[in-house]
């Protein structure tokens, strides 16, 4: 583990670019710069990068992944390898970040959503809205204890969603134990669903991933989607993504219902 925090280390360091490249033996910043942007001295992070220090504090690790420009991955894995937990393992972040934006509006001839770890929709486009409609709240509400939405699951499809949605809101829980919100929808799946309780206590291991979906939309009629979950990085939120191969008849109702709408929702 220390010898994996010393090379990480020196690997962040070199990727780094100087505000001032000029003629450098070696790539990325000079250990006195990094150790001036976190406060620390040389010889500790000498130390670290060379595998004689293992555990710097929370502290020094909060500054070292702010010098070292660290993305919530990377400063996550900084925290476990020092023996932290990651700083993000309190409370998530519902931001709707650029990236998440950037992605809602490149895919607008196609229904998009992101919804959080608690599994509440944060956000949709135009396309979105029309498939799912504009009040369609937290996800794994509406599956456990409805109303319905217009897509229609196989008895395997509603198992395997229903495995996947506790699964997920166990992992989430053990990433942010202080979340509010993680534990309102929590306490009131089992208060409320039986079959969510039941599941609960099995602590199922599934992974909500790409699927294929069948839609019974009152505009469009019936139609077929793969639907494809997308991480954020850098985000806790993940983007759903809705389409269908091109030139079909499950294209062309996204294409011209989906267009329709879009316009008179204006």
């Amino acid at each position: 583990m220390t010898t994996d925090l010393a090379g990480n280390l020196r690997t962040w360091r070199d990727r780094l670019t100087p505000a001032e490249p000029g003629r450098r033996r070696a790539p990325g910043l000079r250990r006195d710069e990094i150790a001036a942007r976190a406060d620390v001295s040389v010889g500790y992070l000498t130390r670290l990068e060379q595998g004689h220090a293992a555990h710097p504090s929370s502290l020094v690790c909060g500054a070292l992944a702010r010098a070292l420009e660290l993305n919530l991955e990377e400063t996550e894995l900084l925290y476990r390898l020092a023996g932290h937990a990651p700083p993000s393992a309190e409370r998530f972040s519902r931001e709707l970040t650029p990236a998440a934006q950037r992605l809602l509006d490149r895919f607008d001839d196609l229904p998009v959503m992101v919804y959080d770890p608690a599994w509440e929709v944060v956000a949709t486009n135009a396309r979105g809205e029309w498939l799912i409609g504009p009040t369609y709240g937290n996800i794994a509400r509406r599956h456990f204890l409805g109303p319905g939405t217009y897509i229609q699951h196989t008895p395997d499809q509603q198992h395997a969603m229903s495995a996947s949605i506790v699964s997920d809101l166990h992992h989430s829980l053990t990433r942010f134990p202080a979340d509010e919100r993680l534990h309102a929808i929590v306490d009131e799946l089992r208060r409320e669903s039986p079959r969510f309780a039941e599941l609960w206590e099995e602590r199922p291991a599934a992974v909500h991933s790409s699927a294929t979906k069948l839609v019974e939309h009152p505009v469009a009629g019936s139609f077929t989607l793969e639907c494809d979950v997308l991480r954020v990085e850098g985000s806790d939120l993940r983007i759903v993504v809705y389409s269908a191969a091109p030139g079909t008849p499950d294209a062309e109702a996204i294409s011209r219902f989906g267009a329709a709408e879009a316009v008179l929702s204006r």
